[in-house]
């Protein structure tokens, strides 16, 4: 189908420290993919109020894309209650990747993320007691007001990022099957790759990435 708007024909959606920033780099070094401004746009969960056209202008045009793909991977996506519909509303043909790894596995890269970052300060044990509080009303706020941010729900989620039952309902009912592609990040360097560049339809790359999860 020929592209009519400038958006993205692929968005890597998460999850959180499954492998996205590898996955990306691999691809943008494909001849037949072109880098978005970022790798994380953040458009449909942080940036949204900055409309569609900001987020438009953040890709290769049409003109300079020619018959070369792009597209963006924010690891916040698949777990924002109202990122699903709003890609669907926007992109409804876009192509949705997503990285699953082990969630155990997921968890402890997690909580390091924070701590180096500085968005955690308690102690592993104390950070995984103290998610249920820290999440209290989290949820319903962000899925009834699109105007609220919760530090919490992006930050401090160790153990709810990792239910991907919970996640993925909401993107197979508003997304045809054949449009939404699950990689498992254990895999990815090695049969997952090759799956992802026919599902993308490019020719596929000898070279392999370095992983970076």
């Amino acid at each position: 189908m020929k592209q009519t708007s400038n958006s993205p024909n692929f968005i890597i959606i998460g999850a959180q420290k499954g492998g996205t920033t590898s996955l990306y780099v691999y691809l943008t070094q494909h001849p037949q993919i072109l880098h978005a401004s970022q790798k994380e746009i953040h458009y449909f969960d942080l940036q949204f109020d900055k409309g569609a056209e900001w987020y438009y202008s953040q890709f290769p045009t049409l003109e300079e894309r020619g018959c070369n793909l792009t597209g963006e991977a924010s690891p916040y996506y698949i777990f924002h209650p109202q990122v699903p519909q709003r890609i669907y509303d926007l992109c409804p043909e876009v192509k949705i990747i997503i990285l699953l790894r082990n969630p155990v596995d997921r968890l402890i890269s997690h909580y390091y993320h924070c701590i180096k970052n500085k968005y955690e300060t308690l102690s592993f044990e104390e950070a995984i007691a103290h998610e249920p509080e820290r999440l209290k009303g989290e949820i319903g706020k962000l899925s009834i007001d699109p105007t609220y941010y919760s530090y919490a729900h992006q930050h401090h989620t160790y153990l709810s990022r990792g239910i991907y039952a919970d996640q993925l309902p909401a993107w197979f009912k508003l997304f045809p099957k054949e449009q939404i592609l699950i990689l498992k990040s254990e895999d990815f360097i090695r049969k997952s790759l090759r799956n992802l560049q026919q599902n993308l339809g490019i020719s596929q790359l000898a070279t392999q990435p370095t992983r970076n999860l």
